[in-house]
């Protein structure tokens, strides 16, 4: 009865633009202030502008699986909604033995919200300013470049492997629960080069602190101009950190369905398109269908390729 009572709620909420008494929570796998954070909140804000209350929580850990395993088994009424990556909906399935949930029966895809393409940012003091004399650096000295990532199974953690592995250098990973802790270490000097996405340091590169040596995309970002592409440099890599909505198995198709459409309404303004584009993030919207081709196409891709690189796994 309970559950009923919320779905209608939440699709009174919808179809009248009034503040629904549920609030929607969407629950983001890493620590507040990192980019996704900083931007989910942005699509947050604007729901609740439009009458959908939406608040954010944030459940760092284990690259992500806490917080997946946490929205797999919540009731499926549409009023809890996780922040589906590259690494929650696919990597994790090699990277950890024993998963509590399972990225492909235990989740309804609601909405892409956007992507942003992978990067290595470096601090500004040291031996090397740019892609190629870092290769030369780490050729020269194994393994002392100590390279920060988000998380073991994250996509700014496993692209820089896999470009390792094509320039023949290794490097000393130290994985963080997150983008804004590993951003804290490289300004620190703790860490040397950190694999991420644009939105977190963007204001310390334009501040002079810290530098892109690479983009992994087929285009430079608009943001930092002057920063090329790995295929620029040779190595044909591209990887996405890309960002969806899914809610639990079993939610209501009528409750997806508007939610999709509240979702895509704010992803189409040109005004928040333009805030998105500042902090780095590329706003993609699209159908719960097209999502679920997209979140298949992703794990068809990435999933051999992290079995071809033959990390270790951890139980979870």
């Amino acid at each position: 009865m309970k559950s009923f009572i919320k779905q209608s709620l939440l699709a009174m909420a919808l179809a009248s633009g009034a503040a629904s008494a549920q609030p929607v929570s969407i629950v983001v796998p890493f620590p507040a202030g990192g980019g996704s954070d900083v931007y989910v909140r942005m699509l947050a804000a604007e729901l609740s502008k439009d009458g959908l209350n939406t608040i954010v929580y944030n459940k760092p850990g284990a690259s992500g699986n806490i917080a997946a395993d946490y929205v797999a088994k919540s009731r499926p009424d549409g009023l809890t909604l996780f922040v589906g990556t590259n690494s929650t909906m696919a990597n994790n399935t090699v990277l950890f033995k024993n998963l509590p949930y399972d990225p492909v029966t235990d989740f309804t895809p609601v909405s892409h919200i956007g992507y942003q393409p992978s990067i290595i940012v470096a601090s500004t003091d040291l031996p090397y300013s740019t892609l190629e004399e870092m290769v030369a650096y780490a050729k020269a000295n194994p393994k002392k470049i100590n390279r920060g990532s988000p998380g073991a199974g994250i996509i700014t953690n496993l692209a820089p492997m896999w470009f390792e592995r094509m320039a023949g250098i290794e490097t000393t990973h130290v994985p963080f629960s997150g983008d804004a802790p590993g951003i804290t270490a490289l300004l620190s000097g703790t860490i040397d080069i950190h694999g991420t996405t644009i939105t977190g340091p963007l204001s310390h590169i334009k501040s002079g602190k810290l530098r892109v040596l690479g983009v992994m995309d087929d285009k430079r970002l608009t943001q930092v101009p002057d920063a090329p592409t790995f295929k620029e440099l040779g190595y044909d890599l591209v990887a996405y950190a890309w960002y969806t909505l899914v809610a639990p198995a079993g939610t209501p198709p009528e409750n997806v369905a508007k939610l999709n459409v509240a979702i895509n309404k704010v992803l189409a303004r040109k005004d928040f398109v333009k805030k998105a584009r500042a902090a780095g993030m590329e706003p993609r919207g699209g159908t719960s269908e097209e999502l679920g081709e997209y979140l298949r196409s992703e794990y068809a891709r990435w999933v051999p390729l992290l079995k071809d690189l033959e990390l270790t796994t951890s139980t979870y």
